[in-house]
């Protein structure tokens, strides 16, 4: 008898997928980085040039965004003369999509040419010497979804087997972004990021448990694209709006309206970070 294996790689889809953007672009048009962008940052695409917008749902294979926040588009844009993809809005696993369906929109970016990944996320703040509106740099995350883009069968030309994960968040960027940050007058922290399943947001003894095994922030996304990323050999740089404060022994309640609220505040912020920063990545530089 042959065992069973759970195939959870998307190969086909993920190269059908980028076929249709490729078809819908002009010929010359070479992303050189993909920005996926979370809840409340879809005014991002405000700051860029943009030449073609593609909803999730006319791409073939691709997850649709259920989530009112995610405007769900792939859109093409140069900031400057360089040319980047925007993802506006994500797919999420409590959506009910697979690992391979969250991570189809970094892997089909990188089959149409981008080599980096800058990642924009909410996510709720562990760090209690820290407040909701501040922005932190991702320094390092935790898994704690249960899963990984990378179970099943592993599709070789994406990568190893076992791709190491010692420097997930390039350091190079990292460096980029705070010198920015120093420059602009923005205050940026930096700090290790958990991803969680989701959707429910957490309880005081969860968020007393993830600050001990030393997360600043908490999310529902973000991680499992990097993890794809870093395995096709992208280079990765990551920041949260921290959108709600969590301190386990005096827990106030908080609600989608207002982290969607607090991130939208803060966008001017991340607006301004990413201005300063994004022209540096662009050009492979190693600080300002």
């Amino acid at each position: 008898m042959t065992a069973h294996v759970n195939i959870m790689q998307n190969p086909e889809e993920v190269r059908r997928a980028a076929a249709h953007i490729a078809e819908q672009l002009p010929g010359s048009f070479r992303p050189e980085l993909v920005l996926v962008c979370g809840t409340g940052f879809g005014e991002l695409a405000d700051m860029f040039r943009c030449i073609r917008a593609l909803p999730f749902g006319d791409i073939p294979g691709f997850p649709h965004a259920t989530v009112e926040s995610h405007a769900g588009h792939i859109i093409a844009a140069y900031l400057g003369e360089n040319p980047l993809l925007l993802q506006q809005g994500r797919c999420h696993l409590y959506e009910g999509y697979t690992p391979a369906q969250v991570c189809m929109g970094v892997r089909a970016a990188y089959i149409l040419g981008a080599r980096s990944l800058v990642a924009v996320n909410a996510a709720g703040c562990l760090n209690p010497q820290w407040n909701a509106g501040d922005l932190m740099l991702i320094a390092d995350h935790i898994n704690c979804t249960g899963t990984s883009p990378l179970v099943g069968l592993n599709h070789d030309p994406w990568g190893p087997r076992f791709p190491d994960m010692s420097r997930v968040y390039d350091r190079e960027y990292q460096q980029i972004a705070l010198e920015a940050a120093q420059a602009i007058g923005i205050r940026l922290e930096r700090g290790v990021y958990v991803g969680v399943l989701g959707p429910e947001l957490e309880s005081p003894a969860q968020t007393r448990m993830y600050r001990q095994a030393g997360a600043d922030a908490i999310g529902m996304s973000t991680v499992l694209e990097v993890i794809a990323a870093r395995q096709l050999g992208m280079r990765v740089l990551a920041f949260s709006c921290l959108s709600n404060k969590n301190l386990p022994d005096c827990m106030e309640e908080t609600n989608l309206e207002d982290i969607i609220a607090t991130v939208q505040a803060s966008s001017e912020k991340m607006v301004r970070l990413l201005g300063a920063s994004l022209p540096y990545v662009l050009r492979g530089a190693k600080s300002l």
